[in-house]
């Protein structure tokens, strides 16, 4: 009950305070009295002075204080000297009331502090008149009349801070008393200075009335000054804040403090009780809810300002001052339902996008103390620097998201993958093991090539979701290539891992539609299990990407690494460097397959027109080394350009050596679409043919059918450039893709190779005979030569001479020879006596 009494005592004590201080200023006018007299013409002058004085504020900034006083001992010591002691009071009674009521019909700053400040104005001028009073004055111009005046004012100081420290004691404790009067005592020399200012008033009126006029104009002049230097001092000192907000947004970035630190310093400088930032949750990012109290140490998810007011600030975009007297009547109610005196609300922005909103809540100060329009705009600068700051926290978000996920999928990278791994390594589970399995995207580059790379991601969004959903629970999933994904998950065993394999990629595989096309997608399985296979992440990792290139010819596109994989490997990183070196020696060979003309019937089966090279890699240490393995080693490793123009050197240095009695042998040569897309390589041919003095019409470049129609975009200027060189283009492996004459003949093609497995299955095989048929119909429509490739009986020999067929090329003929054998075969067909050859076109 005691402590009840004492609750309602202290809510009720400012209240008291402010009476009596009233009540001493009314009693000291009705103590005085008026007198008989009424001094119009000093009460035209006066008032009018205690009213500019009044409203001429004065700010100094001190320990962390903002201390604000006026100049109205001015006046107010040339009023003691001039006035009756009635009017002095009154007059300055007057003022304040006008003044005071005026900022409470204007402003939130409640009815008790504009009553204590009226109170205490007439107090403190009553204070002042009865000090002048007992002690008394003299002459304007005695010195001890100086002193009198001054000690007036001091004695004002004094007891009003007393009466101030009175009021602060009852609303917020000790610390503001003690406030109170380091603020008197760090700003006593400016009333004491204007105390001055008006004791030289004083002289110069009693030296001569007309003084007034210069009075006048010093004090209008010094009004216009203060007013410019409290304005400039203001917009310092904003900007002085700004500047330190700034920098401290600015390293607190840097130690991931930006929220706690930035709403810390907005409660300091907007003197609030409490600062709140708000954003709502957006896609990924979870809602945002933070608010710094004055009494709490860190951040705390209390948020004291009602959601209905974010939610209507960020619909607005316009910042709002709230209180008992700012706001609708809707605003107000929230507010008051929470228990807030006053509120600033603004909106953070990123451009032109609301994303989210800052707010501040109760002043510190108690009752007598809100919340102004000038603390809005302050608030509203402040957070444009805070709507970039959390906009630049969220921008490092994501560029950590970013970094460890793949934009297109949302699946993590191949670096979180790597992370992933290695931390499923460090948990070992008994009678378990750590299955990754790794999936290369079948058909990829095809489904780019033909339907578009937006038709690409399509395909890879849609093998992400399949491999989801299929993948058992608690699976770890990631795209760490461009058409490779990996899974990691935990199973009993080995052979339950294949089996998961297995059954992973029949879920996944089936046709899907992209733009009113249907695509079928599936992919190779590549399996390792920890800890039977790999013991670290790079290393399941670099044994799954084996197991998942042998998984690619496997019947049911699934491979289990064994050790077996790893030497071929190793053979590959091997023949990789041995390549290089071999090409560096010298070590490489050509040999040469001629070309013949099946309706002229020599000994071998037709006349010569013209030879194929052909690399062929005799490796010290493995034998011979087929073109198919060590001609993709090339592309992957940066040497097929190297490897085909020492190809092409050595195909028209021979091309010379060889001519007939119509020029140098007509040479064919292979070209991979990452040589011909390459800018540079027209012009290292065209110095190659005149290095070796072959006619650019003699030789003819080789480009399967499927590598001519999926790359025909970025080959062609190369194409053109070297058709107007005078070269051959040939199409090898006609008929094993799904191009047509039709679509060819948009490329600068003299020529095509029938795929030999046709050729060789045309005795046997009506299908392939007719499909044959059908190809050299269309070539002679379209004036297109025509080579069948694998020529290995006399009987397929008959067939095409029926078929009107011109040249021919296969083992029936003659293999590849080395230059020394296939000149000596030339010899014996009679090539140096000038044999005909095949049309050029």
């Amino acid at each position: 009950m005691t402590r009840t009494r004492f609750a309602a005592l202290y809510r009720v004590l400012p209240w008291i305070i402010t009476s009596l201080v009233l009540a001493f200023g009314a009693g000291s006018l009705l103590w005085y009295g008026p007198p008989d007299d009424f001094p119009i013409l000093k009460l035209l002058i006066f008032v009018p002075a205690f009213w500019v004085s009044q409203t001429l504020l004065i700010q100094h900034h001190a320990r962390g204080l903002r201390i604000s006083f006026n100049l109205t001992d001015v006046p107010l010591v040339v009023a003691l000297m001039y006035l009756d002691p009635f009017w002095v009071i009154a007059a300055r009674c007057a003022v304040s009331i006008v003044h005071y009521m005026g900022r409470y019909l204007r402003e939130d700053i409640g009815v008790l502090k504009p009553l204590f400040n009226v109170g205490l104005t007439t107090s403190g001028t009553a204070v002042a008149v009865i000090f002048v009073q007992v002690v008394g004055v003299g002459d304007p111009v005695d010195p001890y009349t100086w002193m009198v005046l001054l000690g007036a004012i001091v004695t004002v100081g004094v007891v009003t801070t007393v009466l101030i420290s009175a009021l602060l004691w009852s609303l917020s404790g000790w610390d503001s008393v003690a406030k109170a009067w380091i603020a008197f005592f760090v700003t006593l020399i400016g009333p004491l200075l204007a105390a001055c200012i008006g004791v030289l008033f004083v002289v110069l009126l009693d030296a001569t009335p007309w003084s007034a006029l210069l009075i006048g104009l010093v004090v209008v002049g010094f009004v216009y000054l203060a007013r410019s230097y409290m304005a400039l001092r203001r917009q310092r000192q904003v900007l002085r804040e700004l500047n330190d907000f700034t920098q401290l947004v600015v390293d607190s970035v840097s130690s991931n403090r930006l929220i706690d630190a930035m709403l810390g310093r907005l409660r300091d400088i907007l003197t609030a009780e409490s600062a709140t930032v708000w954003v709502p949750k957006s896609g990924r990012y979870p809602e945002i809810r933070l608010t710094s109290r004055l009494d709490d140490a860190g951040l705390t998810d209390l948020d004291p300002i009602p959601s209905a007011l974010q939610e209507g600030v960020m619909a607005s975009g316009e910042g709002v001052l709230l209180s008992s007297k700012n706001g609708t009547k809707a605003q107000q109610a929230a507010l008051e339902e929470a228990g807030l005196r006053g509120a600033m609300l603004v909106p953070l922005r990123s451009g032109d996008e609301v994303y989210g909103c800052l707010s501040v809540a109760d002043r510190i100060g108690g009752e007598i103390s809100h919340f102004d329009p000038v603390d809005l705009q302050l608030m509203e600068t402040i957070a444009a620097n805070v709507g970039i700051a959390v906009q630049n926290e969220r921008l490092l978000d994501q560029l950590r998201y970013d970094a460890y996920h793949d934009p297109l999928t949302g699946l993590p990278s191949r670096r979180r993958s790597l992370e992933a791994l290695q931390e499923a390594l460090s948990i070992t589970v008994p009678n378990e093991v750590v299955a990754v399995f790794m999936f290369d995207v079948d058909a990829l580059h095809e489904i780019n090539d033909a339907l578009g790379h937006e038709a690409g991601d399509t395909a890879l969004r849609e093998f992400a979701r399949r491999l989801k959903e299929q993948a058992p629970a608690a699976s770890f999933i990631g795209r760490i290539d461009s058409d490779e994904f990996i899974l990691q998950t935990r199973l009993a065993s080995t052979e339950a891992a294949v089996e998961t394999a297995r059954r992973i990629r029949a879920g996944i595989q089936g046709p899907f539609e992209v733009g009113g096309v249907s695509v079928s997608l599936s992919g190779a399985v590549g399996v390792v299990t920890h800890p039977d296979f790999a013991a670290d992440a790079d290393e399941l990792l670099k044994r799954a990407d084996g197991a998942t290139r042998q998984a690619k010819d496997a019947a049911d596109g699934v491979q289990l690494y064994h050790a077996g994989l790893e030497s071929e490997s190793l053979r590959r990183i091997g023949l990789a460097a041995d390549l290089r070196r071999a090409l560096d020696r010298g070590r490489l060979e050509v040999h040469f397959q001629p070309k013949v003309r099946l309706d002229r019937a020599l000994d071998a089966g037709g006349a010569v027109v013209g030879a194929e090279a052909l690399v062929r890699w005799p490796h010290p240490t493995y034998g011979t080394v087929a073109p198919e393995e060590f001609i993709p080693i090339a592309a992957s490793t940066g040497q097929l350009g190297q490897l085909t123009e020492t190809v092409l050197d050595e195909a028209l240095r021979r091309s010379a050596e060889w001519a007939g009695e119509d020029g140098p042998l007509p040479m064919s040569v292979n070209l991979s679409p990452r040589t011909l897309a390459d800018a540079g390589f027209p012009d290292r041919v065209a110095e190659l043919l005149e290095r070796h003095g072959v006619p650019a019409e003699r030789l003819t470049f080789e480009i399967t059918e499927d590598d001519v129609v999926s790359g025909e975009p970025r080959l062609t200027p190369a194409l053109d450039r070297l058709h107007e060189m005078g070269v051959r283009l040939s199409v090898d492996d006609f008929g094993a893709g799904y191009s047509s004459l039709a679509y060819l003949r948009r490329l600068p093609v003299q020529e095509i190779k029938i795929d030999l497995r046709f050729v060789q299955g045309m005795a046997t095989d009506d299908d392939d005979r007719a499909i044959v048929e059908a190809v050299l119909g269309l070539a002679r429509h379209f004036a297109i030569d025509v080579v069948a490739e694998g020529i290995e009986s006399h009987q397929t020999v008959e067939q095409l001479r029926e078929l009107h067929c011109e040249a021919g090329q296969g083992y029936y003929f003659s293999r590849p020879l080395p230059p020394d054998r296939f000149a000596a075969w030339l010899d014996g067909q009679g090539w140096t006596r000038g044999q005909a050859r095949l049309r050029v076109v």
